[in-house]
Parts: structure tokens; C-alpha cells; sequence
């Protein structure tokens, strides 16, 4: 991962550390802008991948979305956009860990994904009962407010919002106060995307979290909740561990609804 960022990095991007792992492994952030590393008057959009440490595809999209956007500076209006008017911040690896051993869980093995303080539970902000990975994201939060962000995960195909769960732990719909926003940048990503609007499961693609698949401690309610950031959780993949040679393709199919999330946020002036 560090040699990956020793490559890209130029004067459009910086790569910091947000913290460490379990094991010790930095947390690497990737800044893009036409001024990385400087408070200015644009939104912030972050991406985040390999939560689980079982589902790399989302890690190995980051660090392709972190080069097209660089060498295509210039070159295409989307990615001009996106680096004249957005703060995007890119963590490939929130688990590397896990990742390291191909497993779910961090170094303890907790799920990062149920570490969070939640809604509908008494909220605890004493970061020394949370992960270091999960420490790293909130402390990230409380310095930099983003607008949006998503998570990639692996192992189905569809654009998650809020709410993940419900008061009372039955399964239904449960929207948001913003519901609306939230699934209309659903929707932005599910139908740039070249087959997810088509799912058979989810109707355009995108669901409801509590409708779905209920988690308590998430990190897309924990984001909306205590950071007023709009999180979508997209699960990017069927197949969690794909071939290398497949990677081109899931690029291809997710490249233009990772771009057009992004610049939604000023594109739409959604916010």
C-alpha cells in the first residue's frame, strides 16, 4: 500500500495517516485537490474501502479511482471538477489487518462495521472502549466535516442508505429525516452504474439498510448522526474475492458512479 502511494502521490494529491491498526499498519488517506492540505471554502467527499477484511474490492477500486482522477486532470471535465471544487479524501484500507489474513474482522476480531456508537443504544463517545481503526475515523470526523462519503463493501450489488437498523429491531422500512437526498444519491449511483439499476433483488438498485440487511454500531448511521455526513453503504460486488483478471471490469462498471457521487455535491449544489 505505501509503494502504491509513493506513486500517485503529486502536486494534486498528499497521503497522510489517520491513525493505526491492531497490528500497527497506517491508515493512509489519500487527499485530492488542487490544493491538498489546505482549509478552503469546498466541500469534503471521503471515500472508505476494506472495512471487512474479506472484501478487497473496494480497497483495489480506491487506489484505481486515486489514479484516473490524477492522470485525467485535464484531460476530462469530471475529474476537473473534482479536483478544483472537492476535497476528496480516499482511505483505501480501513482494515488492513484483516485484509492481511483474509479475514472479516479486525486484529481483535471485531467487526469495525458494529464498533460505532449507536442510535438506538446509550451513546458512549469514550474513544478508549472503541478499535483503533474505529478511534481513527471518529477522531478524522471531529477535524474535517465532510458532506458525503460511502463505504465500499463486497458481496452483493446494491446502493445502501440509512437507517441500518430500527428501535426495535424488526425488519421494515425506516427512512431518515433526509431520506429523499439519501435515495436520490442511491439512485445517482445505482443508475451510473452499468447493471445495478437491473438488480432482480433491490428495485433500482438500491434499499433501504433496516428493509435489508439490520446492523447495530455501523458506521453510515454513526457518519450522518454525529458527523451530518450523507454515507451511502455500497456493496460493489457479488463476489467477494474476484479474479484479478475480473478487477478491469468491476472498475469499468463502478468508475462512472464513483465519479458522478462525488460531483454530485457540487454539480447538483445538492447541499
Amino acid at each position: 500500500m505505501q509503494q502504491d502511494l509513493q506513486i500517485i502521490q503529486g502536486f494534486l494529491e498528499r497521503a497522510f495517516s489517520i491513525g493505526k491498526s491492531v497490528n500497527g499498519f497506517p491508515l493512509w488517506v489519500i487527499e485530492i485537490s488542487d490544493r491538498p492540505g489546505e482549509v478552503e471554502a469546498e466541500p469534503a467527499f471521503k471515500y472508505i474501502g476494506n472495512v471487512h477484511g474479506d472484501e478487497p474490492v473496494g480497497r483495489e477500486l480506491l487506489m484505481r479511482l486515486a489514479n484516473w482522477i490524477c492522470d485525467n486532470y485535464g484531460k476530462d471535465p469530471l475529474a476537473k471538477l473534482i479536483v478544483e471544487n472537492v476535497h476528496l479524501h480516499i482511505l483505501p484500507s480501513l482494515n488492513p489487518d484483516g485484509f492481511s489474513v483474509r479475514k472479516r474482522n479486525n486484529a481483535n476480531n471485531v467487526d469495525l462495521n458494529r464498533d460505532f456508537p449507536d442510535q438506538f443504544f446509550p451513546i458512549n463517545e469514550d474513544l478508549s472502549l472503541r478499535q483503533p481503526e474505529t478511534t481513527a475515523i471518529m477522531t478524522w470526523l471531529r477535524e474535517i466535516r465532510f458532506t458525503a462519503s460511502a463505504t465500499l463493501h463486497g458481496g452483493a450489488l446494491v446502493a445502501n442508505f440509512p437507517w441500518d437498523g430500527t428501535d426495535d429491531k424488526r425488519k421494515y422500512y425506516y427512512g431518515c429525516p433526509d431520506d429523499q437526498t439519501f435515495r436520490f444519491l442511491a439512485r445517482l449511483y445505482s443508475k451510473s452504474h452499468r447493471n445495478m439499476s437491473f438488480s432482480k433483488e433491490f428495485e433500482e438498485g438500491i434499499t433501504n439498510g433496516a428493509s435489508w440487511y439490520s446492523i447495530y454500531g455501523g458506521m453510515q448511521d454513526w457518519n450522518y448522526i454525529h458527523g451530518g455526513c450523507f454515507e451511502l453503504t455500497l456493496e460493489i460486488s457479488d463476489n467477494k474475492w474476484p479474479r484479478a483478471s475480473e478487477l478491469p471490469t468491476i472498475w469499468e462498471y463502478n468508475r462512472k458512479s464513483m465519479l458522478n457521487l462525488v460531483a454530485s455535491i457540487v454539480k447538483l449544489s445538492m447541499f
